[in-house]
C-alpha cells in the first residue's frame, strides 16, 4: 500500500511572498491579496483538491538588511506591504468546508491572554478547523516598532514561547470545564460558575491569575504548527507540535531532519508520529513535461535576483548588496549563508563554486526551498522517492505565481495522485486534528498541553478575575 502525501498550500498576505519579481509576470494575481475574492477563491480551488490546509506566513517587521535599509525591499515589494492574516480565515472557513487554516502568529509580539481569545474565537468560527504556527520572531525592526532595541536571543526567545504555550494552554485547556455551560433557561443558569477556573499563572515572563473569556471551543487548543530549523527550534518542536514545517533542499538533509524531529518525539513522550511533518516544495506542472518547462523557463525571465537577495540577507542576517553577483559564495564572512549554499549546492547536479548570482537564481522561485519542473507523474514520481526515502509526511507547497500555480497543481498533479491512491478524493469528517490523525478533537494525552485540563482553581459567584 503507498503511503499517503499530504499537502498544504504557502502562502503570506503580501504581495511577493516566496517568488521575489514574479508578481511582473502577467498572469500572477499576488497583488490581489488585498481581496478578500482572492482569498475565498483560492480556499475553495484548494478544496478541490482536498488540501489538508492553507498555511499563511507573516512577518511583523520588513527585511533591511540589504543595502543597509528597506530602500530595495520596499521597491520590490518583498513581503511588504504586508496585511494581518487572521482577518481571512472566517471568510475562508465561510466558503469552504473541510480546508484547515494555519495562522501564523508570533509569541513576542503580543500578550498571550489577548491572542488564547482569538484562537479560539476563530475555532469555533471554523467549527475546529484552525492551527497556530508558533514563532518567535527574527526581524529587530519588528521588535523596535514595538518600543525594543531588537529581538531577544535565539534560545532565550524560546525561553519565552514555553511559557507562552504553558499560558494558552491553561487557558485553552484548563479554564472551563466541559459541562460548565449548561444554558438553563428555566435557573436563568447560562454558565456553572463552580466549572469555571481562573488560571492562577505566575511565571517569569507573564503573570495571568483569571479565566479564559471563551467557553470551550471544539478543539479547545488549535492544531500548533512549528518551522524552527534550529537545535533549540526542532526541540520545542518535538515538545508541542502537530505538524512541522522544513525546508530542507536535498532529500538526505530531510532525512536527517525527520529523523532528529521523530527521535527527539520519542525522547519527550510523544508518539514519533504525533507530528506531521511537510517540507517545502515548489511544484512546476503541466499537462506534458515540456510544457511544465517552457512555462518554468517562462516564470524564470521575471525573476528579480536583487528582490531575492533582500529575503536571503533577511533571513541570514548578512548584506549581500555589499558583494558583487559574481563572486564566489567563500568569499562572503558568513556561517550561515556558508551553511545554506552548501546544502543548495548539494542539490545542483553541475556542483561546481557557487556566486551570490547563483544565491539568487536559486530564491527566485521559491525561495530556499527546493524546486520540481516535470508532467504530473514526474512530480509525483519525486514526491513519492522524497517520502518513501526521508520519512517526510508531505509537503508545504510554495507558488511561483498564484492563483496560477495553485491550479496547475489541483488540475494536474491532484488527479495524477489519486490515481496513485496517495491523495484523498473526500476529507475525513471533524476537527483539523480529526482530520490530520483520525483520533478526537482535543490534544492526545501524551501532548504537555493535555497536562492542563484540570486547574485547581474553581471561580465563585462574585470573585475577581
Amino acid at each position: 500500500m503507498p503511503r499517503p502525501i499530504r499537502l498544504n498550500a504557502f502562502d503570506m498576505n503580501c504581495v511577493a511572498h516566496q517568488s521575489p519579481g514574479l508578481w511582473r509576470h502577467p498572469q500572477d494575481r499576488a497583488w490581489d491579496y488585498r481581496k478578500l475574492s482572492y482569498w475565498t477563491d483560492l480556499a475553495q480551488l484548494l478544496e478541490r483538491g482536498r488540501f489538508d490546509g492553507l498555511f499563511i506566513a507573516d512577518v511583523l517587521g520588513i527585511y533591511d538588511v540589504y543595502g543597509g535599509g528597506r530602500d530595495a525591499t520596499v521597491r520590490h515589494a518583498t513581503q511588504v506591504p504586508v496585511n494581518d492574516p487572521a482577518m481571512l480565515i472566517s471568510a475562508m472557513a465561510a466558503v469552504t468546508e473541510g480546508l484547515g487554516f494555519g495562522l501564523t502568529a508570533s509569541i513576542s509580539f503580543e500578550h498571550p491572554y489577548p491572542f488564547a481569545r482569538r484562537m479560539s474565537t476563530l475555532d469555533h468560527l471554523t467549527d475546529g478547523r484552525v492551527g497556530w504556527n508558533v514563532v518567535t520572531s527574527y526581524l529587530d525592526s519588528g521588535a523596535r516598532n514595538l518600543g525594543e532595541v531588537a529581538q531577544l536571543t535565539h534560545d532565550n526567545r524560546y525561553d519565552v514561547a514555553d511559557e507562552y504555550l504553558e499560558v494558552c494552554y491553561k487557558l485553552w485547556e484548563g479554564s472551563w470545564e466541559d459541562e460548565a455551560v449548561v444554558r438553563d433557561r428555566a435557573a436563568g443558569v447560562f454558565t456553572d460558575p463552580s466549572k469555571v477556573h481562573g488560571i492562577g499563572h505566575e511565571g517569569e515572563f507573564f503573570k495571568v491569575p483569571g479565566i479564559h473569556l471563551c467557553e470551550p471551543s471544539p478543539q479547545r487548543s488549535p492544531v500548533i504548527y512549528q518551522a524552527g530549523a534550529s537545535a533549540r527550534g526542532r526541540q520545542f518542536a518535538a515538545e508541542h507540535a502537530e505538524a512541522i514545517f522544513t525546508a530542507a533542499p536535498t532529500k538526505e538533509i530531510l532525512k536527517e531532519t525527520v529523523g532528529d524531529i521523530r527521535r527527539r518525539m520519542r525522547e519527550v513522550g510523544r508518539d514519533p508520529y504525533d507530528a506531521r511533518i511537510y517540507n517545502l516544495l515548489t511544484a512546476i506542472t503541466d499537462e506534458t513535461r515540456e510544457k511544465a518547462w517552457a512555462k518554468h523557463d517562462d516564470l524564470e525571465r521575471y525573476g528579480d535576483d536583487e528582490a531575492a537577495l533582500t529575503l536571503f540577507s533577511g533571513w541570514m542576517g548578512v548584506d549581500l548588496a555589499e558583494y558583487d553577483l559574481d563572486d564566489p559564495i567563500g568569499e562572503v564572512e558568513s556561517n550561515a549563508i556558508h551553511s545554506a549554499v552548501a546544502a543548495f549546492q548539494q542539490a545542483d547536479p553541475d556542483g561546481g563554486e557557487w556566486t551570490v548570482r547563483d544565491i539568487a537564481r536559486w530564491g527566485v522561485i521559491g525561495g530556499l526551498g527546493p524546486r520540481v519542473v516535470g508532467s504530473p507523474a514526474e512530480v509525483a514520481d519525486h514526491m513519492q522517492e522524497w517520502i518513501d526515502y526521508s520519512d517526510v509526511d508531505g509537503f508545504n507547497l510554495a507558488y511561483a505565481i498564484t492563483p496560477g500555480t495553485f491550479i496547475d497543481v489541483v488540475e494536474h498533479l491532484i488527479p495524477e495522485l489519486q490515481r496513485r491512491g496517495v491523495a484523498p478524493t473526500e476529507y475525513p469528517p471533524g476537527t483539523l486534528r480529526e482530520k490530520l490523525f483520525g483520533a478526537g478533537p482535543r490534544l492526545p494525552e501524551s501532548h504537555p498541553g493535555a497536562s492542563y485540563r484540570r486547574l485547581a482553581e474553581p471561580l465563585t459567584t462574585g470573585a475577581a478575575a
